[in-house]
């Protein structure tokens, strides 16, 4: 079991089973909404529990997808593909060490002009 939070603890969640490796993803949307590119570990919804939802606030940000934030100190934790069944969650808003790495950078044609990528990860333009 993995538990997480955002930054004020007004949004906590757990997480059953195994994660996915990280994936960071460098398109627009990401860079926007977090300020930075954005990395995330996936587990099926079913898997995926929300165990305090105060500041809660689900965003619809493209006609097929949404992100899950906390309006009290704004941070970005989660996103759902309409029609798949799996929650990715931010890999920085988990609690302790998680045993996840880095697999993927996604979007990187996308990325911002200010930074670079680490070599020795997988990198795929567009997805």
């Amino acid at each position: 079991m993995n538990k997480g939070s955002c930054l004020c603890g007004a949004v906590q969640y757990q997480l059953e089973g195994p994660l996915r490796p990280s994936v960071a993803c460098h398109c627009t949307q990401c860079r926007k909404t977090s300020g930075h590119y954005w990395s995330a570990t996936q587990v099926p919804t079913e898997k995926f529990t929300i165990t305090k939802d105060d500041g809660l606030k689900w965003f619809r940000s493209s006609d097929t997808a949404r992100r899950g934030f906390c309006t009290d100190c704004g941070s970005s934790m989660f996103w759902q593909l309409d029609g798949e069944d799996a929650t990715s969650v931010a890999s920085g808003t988990l609690d302790g060490p998680t045993g996840i790495t880095t697999e993927q950078h996604i979007f990187v044609a996308d990325k911002g002009d200010y930074y670079d990528i680490e070599e020795g990860v997988e990198k795929v333009a567009q997805y």
